[in-house]
């Protein structure tokens, strides 16, 4: 039984039993993850119909996705995760998406992109077969005219369901995979600084 969430596009959280999806909400308000996701933790708990201490992994997506609202989610995750004893595991936001696509019978090369801002983009790249999707490439960020493979299909996703990051975690393994990552995939600098030293001042 596992609480899926993430915000690396707007702000999903679900709760997930094996492959089904017990309960889920969404939002693709890119503004307000830290105000919403109180609400839709507790929401889809009691929706369904299962405790705190009936959770056995917190899910959380590490994005890519930007700084402020991917840390909103992965700090709730942590925290609620701590606050119940449970482990934590860190999944890619991108794969989530690439995971819907395949269940919906997409077969093939697949592009995930997502809005980085800053007139840039956050993309990955999949191949979809029988078996499954294995990510080729990526994540990786850009400016919107330099993404690549253009012939493959394409998905712009403006939102990540913590469903679908909930039932791929359950299909790595649950809380007995090893983390392809354990850190945040901002993948761009931080606006903030270290400062240098300060300068003398002489008389």
């Amino acid at each position: 039984m596992l609480l899926a969430l993430d915000t690396s596009a707007g702000t999903s959280v679900a709760v997930v039993d094996g492959d089904l999806v017990l309960a889920e909400r969404s939002t693709d308000d890119t503004m307000r993850h830290a105000e919403v996701i109180g609400e839709m933790i507790a929401g889809v708990l009691e929706e369904s119909g299962v405790a705190a201490s009936g959770i056995d992994a917190v899910v959380t997506g590490l994005g890519p996705g930007p700084f402020t609202g991917l840390r909103v989610g992965i700090a709730a995750a942590r925290a609620f995760a701590w606050g119940i004893g449970r482990p934590l595991i860190p999944m890619v936001s991108h794969d989530a998406v690439a995971l819907d696509e395949w269940s919906a019978g997409l077969r093939g090369p697949l592009l995930v992109v997502t809005d980085a801002r800053r007139r840039e983009v956050y993309w990955s790249s999949y191949d979809l077969d029988e078996e499954g999707i294995a990510r080729s490439d990526g994540p990786a960020l850009c400016k919107p005219d330099e993404v690549p493979y253009p012939e493959f299909e394409r998905i712009d996703a403006t939102q990540v369901s913590a469903g679908a990051l909930g039932r791929l975690a359950t299909l790595r393994g649950g809380a007995a995979a090893v983390p392809e990552f354990t850190e945040p995939l901002y993948l761009r600098s931080p606006d903030v600084t270290v400062p240098g030293a300060r300068k003398r001042v002489t008389p």
